[in-house]
């Protein structure tokens, strides 16, 4: 479908679903046009001014979920699609909704958390649904009038995945009841405007664990599926609906993956423990240290001028780049003055200069504890490819349907998808925890096999004497002597690899040279390093 993007003159076509399901937008782009456009355009069609919280969202050939990235060209992200679809939803959740600004922001954030509630991804208890339900109810409908509201009007209404009779009628009861503070209030949510309706839903669902929480399923080293979630506080496990761990962004200390495993390094004050997670797929992994990578950065960066690119994967292997665009949660709220400047805390730092980028502080929404180091760190939805994750007998929509029947079976009902929660431990027993500190232990050699030799001292003629054949003891196995050599020998052949690429000029390797990773590899590591041995070599003689 796409042809020469040589021709300046070529229009490609795309579909954007809204929050609505029955409305979308119908846009064009060129070739050269980068993914901020499209994300500016749909913003301003909808007269949104507070375009940080959210994204674009897309679903690449093998089912794989993304956003899409603003500083790269959409044809380039989108190149296997057909036809081109995106779908406008929220990026990141602001931990307290009722501090935006426009209205018409807290409506798309309530439009959003709608649609997870549908979903299933928002759970709640049966109490919390029906509170949810009803003031949807009171938001598209108005107060109850029972000329117009007859019969059991709920039930023409999806508002939860599964929606009871039970639900229905105490959504109807809130509904019909006035709201606490008025004559004959009992609770209810009759004689709430549109706005103060809007505003209840958000405060409720703000305080929800799985507020923001996109779920992504892993399992841990016992096999258990759990599902991941990572939102403003940090990142959360559950089990079922239940949720089992909580590890805030302070006490993150590095985040990285290898292969299929996705991987925590926590910072605590006593000690130091890594958390493991396993990935349906690589692809799927990657998606998840993007989304935590990027939701980290958001909330936690003073500014965005303090990202810079961050790579993951193992040592031998190209890993997955990632360069944070946009402005950051602290910078929006001091935009709009909700929040002091930090230009007079900088004053009296005292490490100066730019921040480098293992050095994240905690977020501007929780109290701050002090920086933590980044050595290697991170959009989000579901990681699991789109088959995996349709819910089946479901009419939900493509692309919202939750992984595993999402965080619980039923959003309004008060009830677990798995076997009763059984409480663990903080010690290596722990679940989803890869204790590698006590692997440590275990590498070592507990004691060395010793091997004696006997010389004969029987009185022996001293003619007849001849000096006993002495056999070499074998010689015990030692992994200093195993991995010395191997790695002197890895790093020399990698070092000679780079001088033949970088200080040569064969035409071999010059389409090499131009690949991004080589070219920052050379501007970050290689040329200060050469220019740093140079000057002490000079040093010297």
């Amino acid at each position: 479908m796409f042809k020469s993007r040589g021709d300046s003159n070529i229009v490609y076509k795309c579909t954007v679903r809204l929050l609505e399901d029955t409305e979308i937008l119908e846009c064009e782009f060129h070739p050269s046009y980068k993914g901020k456009f499209l994300l500016e355009h749909v913003c301003q069609q909808l007269n949104l001014t507070e375009t940080d919280y959210f994204g674009l969202r897309y679903v690449d050939a093998n089912g794989q979920r993304h956003w899409l990235h603003l500083a790269k060209l959409i044809l380039k992200q989108v190149k296997d699609a057909s036809p081109i679809l995106f779908s406008f939803r929220v990026k990141f959740y602001p931990p307290n909704a009722l501090l935006l600004k426009e209205d018409v922001t807290r409506f798309q954030i309530y439009l959003q958390l709608k649609r997870d509630l549908l979903h299933g991804r928002l759970y709640c208890t049966a109490n919390e649904a029906a509170m949810l339900g009803a003031l949807i109810i009171q938001i598209e409908l108005g107060d109850y009038d029972p000329n117009i509201h007859v019969g059991n009007y709920v039930t023409e209404m999806r508002l939860l995945l599964r929606q009871t009779d039970a639900i229905e009628a105490r959504i109807q009861e809130l509904h019909q009841e006035p709201v606490e503070g008025t004559p004959g209030g009992t609770g209810g949510v009759k004689g709430m405007s549109t706005q103060e309706a809007e505003r209840t839903f958000l405060k409720i669902a703000c305080q929800l664990d799985t507020y923001g929480v996109d779920p992504h399923p892993v399992k841990d080293h016992r096999g258990n599926q759990l599902y991941l979630g990572i939102n403003h506080c940090g990142i959360l496990t559950f089990q079922g609906s239940r949720k089992t761990h909580h590890f805030k962004w302070s006490e993150v200390h590095k985040i990285n993956f290898e292969g299929r495993m996705f991987i925590v390094h926590l910072n605590y004050p006593e000690k130091k423990h890594t958390v493991g997670f396993k990935c349906p797929s690589g692809a799927a992994c990657r998606h998840v240290w993007c989304c935590a990578i990027e939701q980290m950065l958001f909330f936690t960066l003073p500014s965005s001028s303090d990202a810079c690119v961050y790579s993951g994967g193992g040592l031998f292997s190209w890993g997955t780049k990632f360069k944070y665009v946009g402005r950051t949660e602290r910078e929006i709220l001091e935009r709009d003055g909700l929040l002091a400047s930090r230009d007079s805390q900088d004053e009296g730092s005292s490490t100066g200069g730019k921040r480098k980028a293992s050095s994240v502080p905690a977020t501007p929404s929780t109290p701050m504890t002090g920086d933590f180091g980044y050595s290697s760190l991170p959009r989000s939805t579901h990681s699991a490819p789109l088959e995996e994750s349709a819910i089946p007998g479901s009419n939900i929509p493509d692309g919202e349907a939750c992984t595993g029947g999402c965080l619980l079976s039923g959003a309004a009902v008060d009830i677990a998808l798995c076997d009763h929660f059984r409480t663990v431990s903080d010690d290596k027993t722990a679940c989803a925890e890869y204790t590698r500190d006590s692997f440590e232990h275990s590498s070592t050699e507990s004691g060395a096999t010793t091997h004696a030799t006997h010389v004969s001292h029987a009185s022996q003629h001293a003619d007849d004497w001849r000096p006993p054949a002495l056999q070499p003891p074998p010689r015990p196995f030692s992994l200093l002597r195993a991995f010395v050599p191997s790695f002197l020998f890895v790093w020399l052949s990698l070092a000679l690899g780079m001088l033949l690429l970088f200080e040569t000029d064969w035409p071999l390797f010059r389409p090499l040279k131009r690949k991004p990773e080589l070219v920052s590899l050379r501007h970050h590591y290689y040329a200060p390093l050469k220019e740093y041995l140079k000057k002490k070599v000079v040093e010297l003689f």
